[in-house]
This record gives structure tokens, sequence and C-alpha cells, in this order.
């Protein structure tokens, strides 16, 4: 039987990740996809800018939120089955508490 074991489950519902199940892509597919990419790219803009992010130009920024904007739609059809979100949160989190160790370490 396709090399199936009795703990997997084949209804992909249940195979959804947190921020999927969250916006309910398998109950409302076109406003939850909507949701979790507007999420994707909110999260990654945060990364982003907490862990990448130099003084630029306004162009240069437009250009690259616009190349992040793009890439976030990929994520975003990742991040149905895959824990993209839930990464993107924890890298935020990590690069927060980095930050606010460096701004302290300066401080003193």
């Amino acid at each position: 039987m396709l090399g199936l074991s009795k703990g997997v489950s084949t209804n992909p519902s249940e195979r959804l990740s947190f921020l999927a199940k969250l916006f309910q892509v398998d109950t409302h597919p076109q406003q939850g996809m909507w949701m979790l990419l507007i999420a994707i790219f909110i999260l990654s803009a945060i990364v982003y800018h907490l862990g990448f992010a130099r003084k630029l130009k306004l162009w240069q920024n437009i250009v690259i939120y616009i190349l992040l904007f793009l890439g976030c739609i990929l994520l975003t059809f990742l991040a149905v089955f895959l824990p993209v979100g839930e990464s993107l949160i924890l890298a935020a989190i990590v690069f927060g508490l980095y930050r606010l160790r460096l701004h302290n370490e300066r401080k003193q």
C-alpha cells in the first residue's frame, strides 16, 4: 500500500502547518492564502530588517522589498504544509534578542 505507515495521515487538512490552519486555508482557500502571503511577507520583512538591513537609498529599499515580496509568493505555497511561517517567527525572535543584547552592550 505505497509504503505508508499507520501513523501518517493522507488527509491534507490534517497536515497543514499552524499558520495555514490559523488562516483556514483548507476551508477558505482564497482568503486564507492571501492572509498567509501577507503574514509571510511581514515576517520576512521583520527578519530582513532585524538581521540583514543596511542603510540604503530609497529606490534600493523599494527594489529589495519588491524582490522580497516575489520570494514570499513561493514561500507562501511552501508554508501551507511546511513550517515556513513558524521558522520566520523563531528567526525574528532570535534576531530581536541579538539586537537587544547588542544594543545593551553598546550602551555600557
